[in-house]
């Protein structure tokens, strides 16, 4: 029932078709005869590369009883020996894969899913991503939040990649060849990724059982440029030009509301249509084009004009029981949603700050300030009379004070009392602190009154 289908090159000279065991390869579209074959032992999928000549191949076999599954790549039609492969990645864990060609045919992704995750952290299985490159080189790609693979697409440079994935509020990351992140835009509501044809925008978007928010970045300079909304979209297509979108509505995903939007990446909807209500709409998509008709042209953030009236997305407000309807609405979020790597504070940043920032930080650093002040002329009240000037500080405690058991505890207040201040000092300057750093700062009120009451005493 799957994997029967056959699949042709991009130039249509070569069709490949999975035959127990066997890929069968045939030329010039003659089928009496296959110009090669590729046997592998229970193989169960393959995928032939973009692009013209020389044709490769990515082929996957399930693993079995303990022995990993693996994928290879292959250069048509060298499928013999034992050097044969060009790249070999084995990994356990997957029940299933989905191989993804770059445009250049220089590497693949494989997105590896189980059925059950044994975790039980997730009910829709566990899935992993691997990177394999023509050239021998693989690796894990490490992906930093837990959870579901939603969407990863290739940029058609073919020098990065978008994944999309994590419980949600969903994480989305541009990662290169070496599979190190280049590029994070935090967490938002979304599960899919669309390159456009040139590979200079990129979109990610909610759709399906979320609402449809778009949010369309400039990947060279990682500058968001639109956030549109294109509610119950079920369809979504870049224009070959690389400068309109496509969303729909279409049936039998959604049979009510079913219409298509042209958009302008900057936002505006430059043409909508809507079906009546006694038809469904079931297919829409774009005149294709070939490669190069279209020249790259310069990104605007300015919306392009337009003489559809836009449409205020309806916000939906949450439910509220009869006995809290009369109350105030307290503003609480389930959870927080991660700024992109771009828009979060930098310590140490130099960054010029804005107006409110500004007056706050000097109200906070005069308080601060006003605290110590009041603190030092306390200290110096409770102080016994001074010695002279050449005595070292400690040891005018240690004269004045006849209980060494209460000298004793002097010292080891003041040593934490030291400690915290240098703690005060790394929060200041943007260090993030550990919770145990964080409880000893709260104690800093309690120790003092301890040693104020220690030297009342003496």
């Amino acid at each position: 029932m799957q994997n029967w289908c056959p699949s042709w090159s991009e130039d249509e000279t070569l069709c490949a078709r999975n035959v127990n065991n066997e890929v069968h390869f045939f030329e010039n579209n003659n089928f009496n005869t296959f110009a090669s074959k590729l046997h592998l032992k229970k193989i169960n999928d393959f995928v032939l590369s973009p692009g013209p000549q020389p044709y490769k191949v990515a082929v996957y076999v399930p693993g079995s009883k303990g022995a990993p599954s693996f994928v290879r790549l292959y250069q048509y039609p060298n499928f013999d020996g034992p050097h044969a492969a060009l790249a070999n990645k084995s990994f356990f864990k997957a029940d299933k894969v989905t191989m993804l060609w770059n445009k250049k045919a220089t590497a693949v992704l494989v997105i590896a899913s189980t059925e059950v995750d044994k975790t039980g952290a997730s009910y829709y299985g566990e899935q992993t991503l691997h990177y394999i490159a023509t050239n021998g080189e693989s690796a894990v790609v490490q992906l930093p939040k837990n959870g579901p693979i939603y969407d990863v697409v290739w940029n058609s440079s073919s020098t990065e990649f978008c994944a999309v994935y994590g419980f949600m509020p969903a994480k989305a990351t541009v990662f290169n060849l070496k599979c190190d992140p280049v590029f994070d835009f935090g967490t938002g509501p979304r599960n899919a990724a669309y390159y456009s044809p040139h590979g200079h925008i990129l979109v990610l978007a909610g759709f399906g059982n979320l609402r449809g928010q778009m949010e369309v970045w400039d990947v060279k300079n990682y500058k968001l440029i639109s956030k549109p909304v294109a509610s119950d979209s079920t369809y979504f297509a870049w224009c070959p030009d690389g400068e309109h979108i496509l969303t729909a509505t279409c049936a039998p995903r959604l049979r009510v509301n079913n219409g298509y939007k042209i958009w302008h990446y900057t936002g505006s909807v430059l043409h909508k249509y809507d079906v009546p209500s006694n038809a469904e709409l079931w297919q829409v998509s774009w005149q294709p084009f070939l490669d190069g008709i279209f020249p790259e042209k310069a990104i605007t953030y300015q919306a392009v004009p337009s003489d559809v009236p836009s449409e205020e997305p309806k916000v939906a407000t949450a439910y509220r029981p009869p006995a809290l309807r009369n109350k105030p609405v307290t503003n609480s979020k389930l959870h927080e949603e991660e700024p992109p790597q771009n828009m979060k504070p930098q310590p140490g940043n130099e960054k010029p700050l804005s107006k409110t920032a500004l007056k706050n930080q000097r109200k906070h650093e005069a308080k601060k300030a006003a605290k110590q002040e009041a603190r030092s002329d306390k200290s110096s009240d409770m102080a016994p009379t001074p010695a002279p000037q050449s005595a070292p500080r400690n040891t005018i405690s240690q004269s004045t004070s006849g209980d060494p058991e209460i000298d004793k505890k002097i010292k080891n207040l003041k040593k934490k009392l030291k400690a915290i201040e240098q703690l005060k000092e790394q929060a200041a300057t943007g260090k993030q602190l550990e919770k145990n750093q964080l409880e000893k700062i709260q104690k800093e009120k309690a120790l003092l009154q301890e040693l104020e009451d220690l030297e009342l005493g003496i």
